[in-house]
C-alpha cells in the first residue's frame, strides 16, 4: 500500500516538474521575442534617422533628390506642422513646414523643421539641430524653413518594407526689417527644441499657438534685429518602392 502511494507520489511530482518546465521554457521564450523584437526596432530607428539625416538636407541642396528608406516594420507617413515668425505686435509669417514621421516602436523618428527628432515628448533628443541661429554681432536672425511639401500617403507594412523618398529643392529668401522678433516651431517634442534654442541665446517658452493641439517652442531672441526668413521648399514624394 506503501509503495502504491510513493509510485502516485513520484508521478505527480514528475507532471508537475514537467509542467513547470514548460511554463518556464514558455516565459523564456516570450522574454527572448521581445527582445529580438526590441533590438529589430531599434535597429529601424537607427537605419531610418541615419536615412533622414542623409536624405533631409534642403539648406544645402538644390534641385531633384532621391532617397530611399528601408525598414522591418512600421508607418512612414507625414503630420501638418507649422513655423511662425513673430514680433511684439503678433504672428507676421507662418510657414507650413510639416513633418515626415517613422513610427513602429516607443521611439519615433521624425524630420520637421529641418531636424532630426528621437523619442517622445519625455524622452525626446535632436539627431540634428533646426537651421535656425543669430549672427556672431547679434544683428540678425536666420530662419531656415524647410518645407516638406509632401504628395504621396502613407507607406507601412512587416516582414521588410522600403519607402522611396523624391524631392526637388528650391530656396526663396525674404528680409524682415529690424524688430523684436520669436520664432516658433509646432511639435510633439518640445525639450530638445527648447534646449536648442537656449544653447543660442533665446529665451524660451511652450504655448499652443492656434488651439490646435499642438504645442510650439516659442524662442525669443533679445534685442532688435534684422530677420532672414529662407524658405527651402522640398516638395517631397513619398511612396513604395
Amino acid at each position: 500500500m506503501r509503495s502504491d502511494t510513493s509510485a502516485q507520489s513520484h508521478v505527480v511530482g514528475v507532471v508537475l516538474l514537467l509542467g513547470l518546465t514548460v511554463v518556464a521554457l514558455g516565459g523564456l521564450t516570450a522574454v527572448v521575442g521581445s527582445v529580438v523584437d526590441g533590438h529589430t526596432t531599434t535597429a529601424d530607428e537607427a537605419r531610418v534617422a541615419d536615412t533622414f539625416e542623409t536624405a533631409f538636407r534642403p539648406v544645402e541642396q538644390t534641385g531633384h533628390q532621391t532617397a530611399r528608406v528601408r525598414f522591418t516594420e512600421g508607418r512612414l507617413t507625414t503630420a501638418e506642422r507649422e513655423l511662425r515668425v513673430l514680433n511684439d505686435s503678433g504672428v507676421r509669417r507662418t510657414v507650413p513646414v510639416d513633418a515626415v514621421v517613422y513610427e513602429s516602436g516607443d521611439t519615433p523618428v521624425r524630420f520637421l523643421a529641418g531636424s532630426v527628432v528621437r523619442g517622445t515628448a519625455g524622452n525626446a533628443w535632436l539627431e540634428t539641430d533646426p537651421p535656425v541661429t543669430a549672427t556672431r554681432d547679434d544683428t540678425a536672425v536666420i530662419v531656415g524653413a524647410p518645407l516638406v511639401n509632401a504628395s504621396g500617403g502613407t507607406v507601412s507594412g512587416t516582414g521588410g518594407v522600403s519607402a522611396g523618398i523624391r524631392q526637388n529643392v528650391s530656396h526663396e529668401r525674404e528680409r524682415l526689417p529690424t524688430d523684436n522678433y520669436s520664432v516658433a516651431i509646432e511639435t510633439e517634442t518640445p525639450r530638445p527644441f527648447t534646449e536648442y534654442f537656449q544653447r543660442v541665446g533665446a529665451t524660451t517658452r511652450v504655448r499652443d499657438i492656434d488651439g490646435d493641439g499642438v504645442q510650439s517652442v516659442v524662442a525669443t531672441f533679445p534685442g532688435r534685429r534684422t530677420l532672414y526668413l529662407v524658405r527651402h521648399d522640398m516638395r517631397t514624394e513619398v511612396g513604395h518602392g
